[in-house]
């Protein structure tokens, strides 16, 4: 009972203290959103849309990331996404070739970014948006800062695109749509493909299609380049080996190769373009690929080189079995 009485303001404490921070953070949004031209009434009307989601928390400290490769990429390289993605692709092969000519981007990572993020439109996510970021915006300290950027991003956005903030429902860390859009990527990278006045991410596969290439172009992808090439080692590995940590391209793929790290199958390849190493826990051991510009750019959609490589790989699995339909 003396434990009991002794830790009960503690907690009080660190509860009001927590809502003392979130609290400055929330006048500071405030300043910031009335400089980018709200009132306060739209400002308090769009905050008090938000609520803590507990739920959100949890999601973010237990990303699919985090999982090592053998048991991340059963998750998403499946039959039944490649059938999906077959048929989605076939709906819609005309602007799917549209897209690709338009932005220079091979179609089938078109099709895979869609099939990876939302299984082509049926796992758009659940969370609300404005609770995503209204959360890690003012609660959630490691990446505060971003998410509340995203947050005032999302008021613009809703804005700009007449979005009912209310309906607007996506993943735990805000991202909505078919290709799973943050709101400032939305608001910088979608394209009314259709041509209908609206850049529909939410509803609309056709703008979908065209925003994702359009993000791929915008980020430097060239089209029928190398993404990732498998490597093979003998005599064990080079010390340090250099495997890549979300860093900007800083190597070369000379300074990668060599006796002991080489390609697994030879082929002509220019040893002076950007590269990097990426490694993927398998049970036994792990094994090692060459990552070049493209499988960059893809780390531009997300970060981690575990969902690149899923991307790439499934975009093989689709061309393969596309071309031999």
């Amino acid at each position: 009972m003396g434990t009991l009485c002794a830790t009960a303001p503690v907690s009080a404490q660190s509860d009001e203290t927590i809502e003392q921070a979130a609290d400055l953070l929330k006048s500071e949004f405030h300043d910031t959103q009335r400089a980018s031209g709200f009132s306060d009434a739209e400002i308090n009307s769009f905050l008090s849309s938000g609520q803590f989601n507990q739920g959100v928390i949890d999601a973010m400290t237990k990303p699919w990331e985090a999982k090592p490769w053998h048991q991340y990429y059963p998750i998403f390289l499946t039959e039944k996404r490649l059938q999906a993605g077959l048929k989605f692709w076939k709906e819609h092969e005309a602007t799917v070739e549209r897209a690709a000519k338009e932005f220079g981007v091979d179609p089938q990572i078109i099709i895979a970014i869609i099939g990876i993020e939302t299984f082509y439109g049926g796992y758009m996510g659940n969370y609300p948006v404005v609770d995503a970021l209204y959360t890690l915006g003012f609660y959630y300290p490691p990446r505060a800062t971003f998410f509340r950027k995203e947050l005032g991003n999302l008021q613009s956005l809703a804005k700009e695109e007449g979005l009912n903030i209310q309906e607007l429902k996506g993943s735990y860390a805000g991202a909505m749509g078919y290709g799973q859009f943050i709101p400032s990527s939305y608001r910088h990278y979608a394209v009314d493909f259709d041509n209908d006045g609206q850049r529909d991410l939410l509803n609309n596969p056709v703008d979908a299609i065209g925003s994702v290439a359009n993000y791929f172009h915008q980020h430097g992808w060239v089209a029928k380049a190398p993404v990732a090439i498998p490597l093979a080692e003998t005599d064990g590995l080079p010390k340090p080996l250099k495997v890549w940590a979300g860093e900007r391209l800083h190597y070369q793929v000379l300074d990668i190769l060599s006796p002991s790290l080489a390609l697994a199958e030879s082929i002509d390849l220019d040893v002076s373009q950007p590269a990097l190493v990426i490694e993927l826990e398998q049970e036994a051991k792990s094994e090692y690929w060459l990552g070049l510009k493209n499988f960059y750019v893809i780390t531009r959609y997300n970060r981690s080189p575990l969902y690149a490589m899923a991307v790439y790989q499934f975009s093989q699995q689709l061309k393969k079995a596309h071309d031999a339909q």
